[in-house]
């Protein structure tokens, strides 16, 4: 066995685990209460994620629908380019990756990669799968969940960019000249 440092933050031999690395993303009791570095925000959108995994609703054959081939094979392959997408943006974000609309402190601006022509991309590649969700099932809920993220995820990048703002002297040029997350939308498009 290692040796371990109980004063290192990251834990036993460096390594950590998963309460450090949550630490390390600003996650804490009180912020779960009084959402100090945006977990509202988080929980809200893990909550849409996962109602992404229900069924149709209302199912396009119990309305005597046919839902056309074309649309959910429209909707699996936008579902694969977002889902890539979503892990290109993950790897170009690197060590300054977190959940939380929160900047980690001392984390790098990231302004390269899937980031040069969109300040939020993995929000972008979130809206993308869920598009390909409704059109894979024909499923009204699944519409209404899509609305929903813009909504939240329009909020949640605003929230972010207050701090990014503040923490950072180039993220004014980099906003004015970047779309936010889908260009020209006002909601999720604001330079």
């Amino acid at each position: 066995m290692l040796p371990t440092n109980p004063s290192d933050p990251a834990g036993p031999a460096g390594g950590g685990g998963l309460a450090s690395q949550l630490r390390r993303w600003g996650f804490s009791g009180a912020g779960w209460r009084d959402n100090r570095h945006g977990e509202w925000w988080l929980a809200a959108q893990l909550v849409l994620l996962a109602a992404l995994l229900l069924p149709a609703w209302p199912n396009p054959a119990a309305l005597g629908l046919a839902w056309p081939w074309q649309l959910r094979w429209a909707g699996g392959l936008l579902l694969l380019i977002a889902l890539l997408g979503a892990a290109r943006s993950l790897g170009q974000l690197g060590a300054s990756l977190t959940p939380l609309p929160e900047p980690m402190p001392g984390a790098a601006l990231v302004t390269e990669g899937p980031y040069r022509h969109c300040r939020h991309p993995l929000y972008r590649q979130i809206l993308l799968g869920a598009l390909a969700m409704a059109l894979l099932l024909g499923s009204l809920l699944h519409l209404g969940l899509l609305l929903a993220l813009a909504a939240l995820l329009g909020g949640k990048a605003r929230r972010e960019e207050r701090s990014l703002l503040s923490l950072y002297p180039a993220y004014g040029a980099y906003r004015a000249a970047t779309a936010a997350i889908v260009p020209y939308l006002p909601w999720l498009d604001w330079r």
